[in-house]
């Protein structure tokens, strides 16, 4: 007797997803990423999208992280009295 189950039941019992709506789902994620919204007329393949989409969010990480520091800086210079610094504290709150 085989261990390996069939394959129709390796997603747990979910229904598959059909290549139509993969197709769809990576186009609504291409729509999404800025550069490629210039091209979107375009057929670009599903693999490129999904490393554009890496991309751009660990550009998204990055620029986070960044505006962190920054903000922690002034946080850490700015008087503690000063009206400015109470409405950045308030806002992060």
């Amino acid at each position: 007797m085989s261990s390996r189950r069939p394959r129709s039941r390796a997603s747990g019992g979910a229904s598959r997803i059909s290549d139509e709506q993969i197709s769809d789902l990576v186009a609504k994620l291409q729509a999404l990423l800025p550069e490629a919204r210039l091209r979107s007329s375009d057929r670009v393949p599903s693999a490129r999208v999904l490393q554009e989409t890496c991309s751009y969010i660990r550009s998204l990480h990055r620029e986070v992280d960044d505006l962190s520091d920054r903000l922690s800086e002034l946080l850490s210079t700015s008087d503690v009295s000063t009206a400015q610094a109470a409405i950045i504290r308030s806002l992060l709150m």
